[in-house]
């Protein structure tokens, strides 16, 4: 047999009545805000979820309406320092509300806060214990800070507040030690916060090479403890942890520490107590320069006027060496010039006698030359004297000329004149005939 239909708002209503008459009033619920949106007229719109290993199990929607959202919430903040927001878990008192036209939701009357301090504290605790477990907690701490930070990477906003006074007090500082900074821009909180601080840290890593940075340094202003929420993320403390610098924090908070801070080299409260803390090295190192040239110079005083005592007794023991090796040095010279002398005298003599051989020799072997010589010439002059042409025109010949030449030389004609010598005369004469010599002939 069909059973008989109902309308659809018969349906809701018997829903709705079928709640009220089994469900308490009210149950405490634990779950996660999946989304939280503030009304125009004061109200919260929630959505409440449950997950396991990131997939959602149950939704629900929940309201809080304006009066009780107001004392929630204020009570909310005073204890936990921060307001309720997406992704807390929470303990809420509910009532299960169904309306005929907008379905079942839930009417949120309370929320204990002190499950969310717990859970957020549980949460904390589990971060802690894992960067523990994978020794992360003091491996930025192997590093050794450097004597002086003269170049600083700094992550932080360019418009944060603690971001100015961190540069005012480096810049100002009485003492005008120059330091170099370098801001790589990151938001300092909300959900873009932990990516931007990573890619920051990852900036610096890839610049290293090139910047050889001494220091790297993480500053902001301070705010509400939910703003500080990024500082205990796991990845950003992982990063920081790895980082190849020791990493300096100065968050600007001053009742908790973050992750950020406990896996940091070094924590301090605020920028100026970071910027603070680099000039102390500044000075400490200027301190110890100073200490270190007061001792190394009373060091000298002492060791020169030690030096001086000595060296009056090695002057004068060197003087007393010097007057007896010259002492010595004299005498061998005396003896080396005596030595000398009678060698000198020894082979002057004996060069003088070679000397008398050779002169000697010389004499006798020019003498026999000279003879020698006079024998050629004698006997060049008998040459010369019977090639003279005077001579021959002693004993009687003649010389005939045509023209200053010899007529022996040249062809000869009638009419020629010619001259002739003899050892008186000179003779002119003309050729009237010639003939031929019939013995030359022959």
């Amino acid at each position: 047999m069909q059973q008989q239909a109902i309308s659809l708002l018969s349906l809701n209503e018997l829903i709705k009545s079928t709640l009220d008459s089994h469900l308490a009033p009210t149950y405490w619920v634990i779950a996660e805000i999946g989304e939280l949106r503030a009304g125009v007229r004061g109200h919260a719109y929630l959505d409440l979820i449950e997950k396991s290993d990131g997939n959602i199990l149950a939704k629900i929607r929940g309201n809080i309406w304006s009066y009780t959202y107001q004392s929630i919430s204020r009570k909310f903040e005073i204890t936990t320092g921060t307001a309720l927001k997406g992704g807390m878990n929470i303990m809420a008192l509910v009532s299960v509300q169904f309306h005929e036209l907008y379905g079942i939701s839930l009417v949120i009357k309370d929320i204990d806060p002190n499950f969310t301090l717990g859970e957020r504290a549980r949460k904390r605790q589990e971060i802690i214990s894992r960067l523990t477990n994978e020794g992360l907690m003091d491996l930025n701490r192997q590093y050794v800070l450097p004597i002086v930070s003269q170049k600083i990477a700094v992550i932080s906003s360019v418009t944060a507040a603690g971001y100015g006074d961190f540069i005012n007090q480096l810049d100002q500082n009485p003492q005008h030690f120059k330091i170099h900074y370098q801001l790589f821009q990151a938001a300092m909180q909300g959900k873009d916060a932990v990516p931007q601080i990573i890619q920051a840290i990852q900036h610096i890593e890839d610049l290293l090479l090139e910047e050889k940075f001494d220091l790297l340094v993480i500053v902001r202003g301070g705010g509400a403890q939910t703003d500080l929420d990024c500082f205990d993320d796991y990845e950003l403390a992982k990063a920081i942890a790895n980082a190849s610098l020791p990493v300096v924090t100065g968050i600007g908070h001053e009742r908790d520490e973050s992750i950020a801070d406990l896996v940091a080299h070094t924590k301090l409260k605020t920028p100026t107590a970071v910027a603070s803390f680099i000039l102390s090295g500044f000075s400490e190192f200027e301190d110890n320069m100073h200490r270190n040239l007061v001792s190394i110079e009373r060091h000298i005083q002492a060791r020169l006027k030690s030096e001086e005592a000595g060296l009056t007794d090695k002057t004068h023991l060197v003087t007393n060496l010097l007057r007896q090796k010259l002492n010595e040095c004299n005498l061998a010279l005396d003896r080396y010039a005596q030595q000398a002398r009678r060698i000198s005298l020894y082979r002057t003599e004996k060069e003088s006698i070679k000397c008398v051989h050779l002169d000697e020799s010389l004499r006798k072997i020019t003498e026999r030359k000279l003879k020698q010589a006079e024998e050629k010439l004698g006997q060049y002059g008998k040459t010369i004297d019977r090639l003279n042409p005077q001579t021959l025109l002693q004993r009687g010949y003649t010389k005939t000329e045509k023209d200053g030449i010899p007529i022996n030389k040249q062809t000869l004609k009638i009419g020629d004149e010619l001259i002739t010598y003899n050892k008186r005369d000179k003779i002119t004469s003309v050729i009237k005939k010639l003939e031929t010599n019939e013995k030359q002939k022959g």
